[in-house]
């Protein structure tokens, strides 16, 4: 079993429960694949790089598992037959990926004490 993560955009037309059941049901089709899912993160309703469809705005989801190749083709069919999305991405990840997505989830980065300015850090490694 492989590593992915897929991200994808939905229509900000939608409601929160409408953008809430359209995730449940795209986990629901990678569990009756046989993926183990491991993360879900709703990052909710952002701005776009650039208008999809004359909209400047979608909810961005990401979904973290594990499964077979064959899942991801299955679930990338459901992205297209589903109107609500606009857009999706699906990678395989390295053992480097899954490393930092786990310390990603666990918080290690958002600990302010742990992170120091550039600057700093390059004065402490000098000796000053």
């Amino acid at each position: 079993m492989k590593n992915y993560e897929t991200v994808f955009i939905l229509n900000p037309v939608l409601s929160e429960d409408q953008a809430k059941d359209a995730v449940d049901k795209f986990v629901k089709v990678l569990k009756k694949a046989n993926a183990d899912v491991l993360n879900i993160e709703q990052w909710g309703l952002k701005k776009m790089a650039y208008p999809i469809n004359k909209k400047s705005t979608g909810f961005y989801n990401l979904i973290e598992f594990k499964a077979e190749g064959p899942v991801v083709d299955t679930l990338e069919t459901e992205y297209r037959r589903d109107e609500s999305i606009m857009r999706f991405l699906t990678t395989a990840l390295d053992k480097h990926a899954i490393v930092y997505n786990e310390r990603r989830r666990k918080g290690e980065f958002k600990n302010k004490e742990n992170r120091k300015p550039v600057a700093k850090k390059a004065e402490e490694e000098r000796g000053r």
